[in-house]
């Protein structure tokens, strides 16, 4: 069974790899990064939205780490 990673760690992972982010990703990606789990909040917004709203502004993000971690957002979510 593999350990769940926080969205921090996730959020820094994809900030490595996806240098020019599309600019509706951005702010989501930023919220991820304060965030440990899709149970937290940041603000008012619970973090299983905010995870939904980044992967539909993620679409431009592609390549072998953006589909694993996009399969690891999906299931965290689910």
């Amino acid at each position: 069974m593999t350990e769940t990673r926080s969205l921090r760690v996730i959020a820094a992972e994809i900030k490595a790899d996806w240098t020019k982010p599309y600019f509706g990703a951005v702010p989501y990606l930023d919220a991820m990064g304060a965030l440990e789990s899709v149970g937290d909040t940041f603000m008012l917004d619970p973090g299983n939205e905010i995870v939904m709203y980044f992967l539909s502004n993620a679409a431009a993000w592609r390549g072998e780490t953006a589909r694993r971690v996009k399969a690891e957002l999906k299931g965290m979510i689910k």
